[in-house]
């Protein structure tokens, strides 16, 4: 049997996609995942999604392997995606909108495809007690905001967010001279994170622009990040590195992929990213 996949790419984050309907189980195991995620053995990606039907409010589900083989919440990047990808399954034609209702495990995801072509995704609200994280940085019902954290040979003032997944984000004067392939995995492997996490190094720019570069859990150094992203200006705002203008907080993040313009409504909470997902190629797995 081959199995069709489509390969889509959102600043650069790229992931396999696949149709999986028709039944419940996952059309591959993590151990096929890790292989055809690899980029010289397999076809090289940032991960697997699969599209499975919806249920109860859901219009889809999403379910997703890292290029690990590991299990992944949900991934910012990824479902605007897999928004593109059901807009083509569905057979819509360019300039139309349409939004989607699409479980996840990290919860209920609504993500709009705009008339332009970029997709707008409702992230929901942003966790910040320890115990959500987690994290063991802090009392469990308490907040992790500038705490120090030796990793390597420094302290680092880190905040934690989740966005259905864990973020230790980092503020660096300078993100080009953070060595990367060192410090994540120091990172994502302590022992504070008992569910690992997702490093970020942040620059400010500007009074509303961040630059950031990302280390993830189970996929490495990752050109974006879109949960990355949210939790990025999350973190600015609690660090007073970055004012709300009125009842909202905004900025354009840039990353290495390319920029994601964030919003955080404070009343209601919910953070909302903006960003492009390309199609790169369709194919067939043997």
């Amino acid at each position: 049997m081959r199995l069709s996949f489509q390969k889509y790419q959102g600043l650069g984050n790229d992931f396999l996609l696949i149709d999986n309907r028709h039944q419940e189980e996952l059309l591959l195991t993590p151990e096929q995942a890790q292989h055809w995620c690899d980029r010289h053995f397999g076809v090289g990606a940032d991960g697997v999604i699969f599209l499975l039907a919806g249920t109860g409010e859901s219009d889809y589900r999403m379910r997703m392997y890292n290029a690990d083989g590991s299990v992944a919440e949900m991934c910012g990047n990824g479902i605007r995606c897999l928004a593109k990808f059901i807009f083509a399954l569905e057979g819509r034609s360019a300039g139309e909108t349409v939004r989607y209702r699409i479980d996840t495990l990290a919860g209920l995801i609504v993500p709009e495809v705009q008339a332009d072509g970029q997709v707008t995704v409702d992230m929901g609200k942003p966790q910040l007690l320890a115990q959500q994280i987690p994290t063991t940085l802090a009392a469990a019902d308490q907040k992790v905001i500038d705490v120090p954290l030796m990793v390597g040979d420094r302290s680092w003032l880190v905040t934690c967010v989740s966005m259905g997944n864990p973020h230790c984000v980092t503020f660096v004067e300078d993100v080009a001279a953070v060595d990367l392939a060192t410090l994540g995995p120091q990172f994502e492997h302590h022992p504070v994170f008992p569910q690992r996490t997702n490093t970020e190094f942040v620059q400010v720019l500007g009074s509303d622009r961040l630059r950031m570069r990302v280390w993830e859990r189970g996929a490495g150094m990752t050109l974006a990040c879109g949960t990355g992203a949210c939790a990025t200006l999350v973190a600015a705002v609690l660090t007073n590195r970055l004012s709300p203008v009125g009842n909202q907080a905004q900025a354009t993040v840039e990353l290495p992929g390319g920029d994601l313009h964030i919003r955080w409504d404070l009343p209601s909470q919910h953070l909302y990213m903006t960003g492009p997902a390309l199609a790169v190629f369709s194919g067939t797995l043997p």
